[in-house]
């Protein structure tokens, strides 16, 4: 999941926000530093207000495709209702002084095990934004989508040895989904209308960067 260098403390938190999806309750109120240092708020440092007064950060996402065009999907859930759970694309926050595809070849590493060309990487295909509730917090983020194919046998067994211990207790899995059955199943899929999407990204990008917009998720 999620960005910075994994630093404790905040960056545990930051990295939970790599969900970037609606509504996550029972979590800690917001804190500030006495020292006036830091974000004032329990998110990582990655997060800051934006012009629009919500607290703001960039994303890096990529889909990942193998060869028989099954994505490669993260399900994660919300800590205070486990009940509700999401598919959501890997990738997460980029770091200060980090570019968006150096971030999303780094997230994909983390959470996944998988070291990736970079010339591999193509896109950013999609970009999108979307406002949730976070951590006590109003959010925005905005997301560059890249697109990359590998040959599952040549990955190996995906690892979640770079995963935090806050990651851990809030994600469940790693799959390989046939977008036939992404397109079935019961529960929330980031971002909507992913099954679409990559179909048409899997004949092959054309080179056009298609902006989906701003989603609400609450």
């Amino acid at each position: 999941m999620s960005g910075p260098d994994r630093a404790a403390g905040a960056a545990d938190a930051s990295s939970s926000a790599a969900l970037g999806v609606p509504g996550t309750t029972g979590v800690p109120p917001a804190r500030g530093h006495a020292d006036g240092g830091g974000p004032v708020h329990g998110l990582g440092p990655e997060w800051r207000p934006g012009p629009d007064g919500l607290l703001f950060r960039r994303a890096a996402r990529v889909i990942l495709l193998d060869e028989h065009d099954r994505v490669l999907l993260m399900r994660g859930h919300d800590v205070d209702q486990p009940e509700r759970s999401w598919w959501f694309t890997v990738g997460g926050g980029i770091d200060d002084g980090e570019d968006s595809r150096t971030a999303a070849l780094r997230e994909l590493r983390e959470e996944t095990g998988i070291v990736l060309d970079p010339a591999a990487l193509q896109g950013p295909v999609l970009t999108r934004s979307a406002i949730f509730d976070f951590f006590a917090q109003h959010c925005r983020q905005d997301e560059d989508l890249y697109l990359a194919r590998v040959r599952s046998g040549d990955v190996g067994e995906l690892s979640r040895d770079g995963w935090t211990e806050l990651e851990a207790g809030v994600l469940d899995e790693l799959r390989w989904w046939p977008l036939d059955e992404l397109e079935a199943v019961d529960i929330e899929v980031f971002p909507a209308g992913l099954p679409a999407l990559v179909r048409d990204l899997a004949a092959g990008w054309d080179g056009t960067v298609r902006h989906l917009g701003l989603a609400r998720e609450s």
